[in-house]
């Protein structure tokens, strides 16, 4: 199965764009943020399986694709909950948890985070060009915004834990114990004492230590583990758009159902002003039409159920791929570009066979939209931007992210400046070690008319740090394009 022969069916969203990351620009229409947070987070429990790496890499393409489409700054913030239970028990006909935090030690948490994840990240900033973040879930917990924006939830315990729980009504707030750590994991007999501007006082109690009280402050008090709906609330309601930036939740096909609960209880406390985004990922499916699960496949082998059909063992445990660590990234990158160039392939779920397939005999692929002859749009700086439309500047500078190296002789260049465009068409490209380098090459005037080259090399520096220099520089003979022609 290649990119020519790969079909994927129409769906509401995606009839509604012409491309995957259309669905931001109403809200930057609306807003004037200065940079999009793509914000993915993972339950640091055990190796991550393809889809996870999926989710977390299409992050990465996200923001590289929003900073070319949209030249704004994006980043990636990684979220490792190490509130995932690590072990679970079933006393007096309660059943208890106690987290990874709990079990292990910081750098243990952190060391399970480098182990699993750190490889594929640093592999995708070097690729996109986009720079990532990495918080447990302990640190977003402790911060005095997420406990005061828990605090306020409170008020309306009744409404939210419908919502969260319409089966008993019953919001799962976990208070583990300050003895040993454990934690009833259904909140059955967790209770609100009181409640005011200052915090709040619960009563919980634990299998082996009994009843205790944990006092919850902004600044102080217990833990507060939260079940993954009332968690997904609070965190939402802790982004505000003071901040000056967009931010965006990557969640995988299946949180799409879950949401409607989240929402309902938004609505329940009166819904925040900046709600964040949520952008849900193509679903990955095994052979029998359900998520793909590493703990259910397992089960079915162990009992023999030859119906659930056989995966092969890398898409569970990608240390198991048949190659380097290198060649899964590449080939992991090309499922998700071939994802993003269209959004039928994006808004849509896989078989564990079909990604099999396409990961495992990709070939070299061209963006849709630059095949069909859509324009890449690539903000500027206003003073260059004039120079373009004046036909003054005629070669354009760049790092060479992976995205401008996919940028071919002929493609059409859509220079963008506030609400103003001006049309290009490449006619030939230059790549080069560094920015001097490219300066014996290329006319000074040419990338600047009204610069000299030392000039040139200290504004351009003043843009693009060392770091990111180190990538390579890459330019683009540009023509204009008469719009009508």
């Amino acid at each position: 199965m290649t990119e020519t022969t790969l079909r994927s069916p129409n769906t509401v969203l995606a009839n509604a764009v012409q491309d995957t990351i259309d669905v931001l620009r109403p809200r930057l229409l609306a807003s004037n943020v200065g940079r999009i947070s793509f914000t993915v987070g993972t339950q640091i429990n055990g190796r991550p399986h393809l889809g996870t790496h999926l989710v977390q890499s299409l992050a990465f393409l996200l923001g590289e694709r929003a900073r070319d489409e949209y030249g704004i700054e994006t980043t990636v913030d990684f979220c490792a909950l190490d509130n995932s239970p690590a072990e679970t028990i079933r006393s007096n006909g309660r059943k208890y948890q106690l987290t990874y935090h709990h079990k292990l030690s910081g750098g243990s948490v952190l060391g399970l985070v480098t182990e699993h994840y750190t490889p594929l990240f640093d592999a995708m900033e070097r690729k996109t060009g986009v720079p990532y973040t990495v918080i447990t879930y302990t640190e977003q917990q402790n911060s005095p915004e997420f406990r005061a924006e828990f605090i306020r939830t409170l008020e309306f315990l009744d409404e939210i834990g419908a919502w969260l729980s319409p089966a008993t009504g019953t919001a799962h707030i976990r208070l583990p114990c300050p003895a040993c750590g454990w934690a009833e994991k259904h909140a059955g007999g967790t209770r609100l004492l009181d409640l005011d501007d200052s915090g709040a006082l619960f009563e919980a109690c634990c299998h082996e230590h009994g009843r205790y009280e944990a006092d919850i402050t902004p600044l102080s008090g217990g833990y507060i583990d939260l079940a993954t709906l009332y968690r997904n609330v609070v965190k939402e309601r802790t982004y505000r758009t003071d901040d000056d930036t967009l931010h965006v939740m990557i969640k995988g096909g299946d949180w799409a159902y879950g949401c409607q609960l989240v929402d309902g209880a938004h609505s329940a406390i009166g819904r925040p002003e900046s709600a964040p985004l949520r952008i849900f990922t193509p679903q990955i499916l095994g052979s029998d039409g359900g998520k793909l699960s590493k703990s259910l496949l397992r089960e079915a082998a162990e009992a023999g159920d030859a119906a659930v059909g056989t995966t092969s063992e890398w898409l569970l445990n990608p240390a198991e791929w048949p190659g380097t660590q290198s060649d899964y990234v590449d080939a992991l990158t090309y499922l998700g570009e071939l994802m993003l160039s269209d959004p039928k392939h994006f808004y849509r779920s896989y078989t564990t066979t079909a990604l099999e397939a396409l990961m495992t005999t990709r070939q070299p692929a061209r963006n849709q939209s630059q095949a069909q002859g859509r324009p890449r749009s690539m903000a500027i700086y206003k003073p260059y931007f004039d120079m373009i439309a004046k036909g003054e500047k005629t070669v354009e500078v760049r790092v060479a992210y992976d995205s401008m190296k996919r940028i071919r002789v002929g493609d059409l260049l859509k220079f963008t400046c506030r609400q103003e465009s001006c049309l290009t068409r490449v006619t030939r490209i230059g790549r080069y070690r560094t920015f001097r380098e490219m300066f014996g090459t290329e006319k000074v005037e040419a990338v600047n008319p009204h610069a000299t080259e030392a000039e040139q090399l200290k504004a351009i520096h003043a843009i693009f740090p060392p770091e990111k220099e180190a990538l390579g520089v890459i330019t683009f003979e540009i023509e204009r394009v008469d719009i009508d022609a």
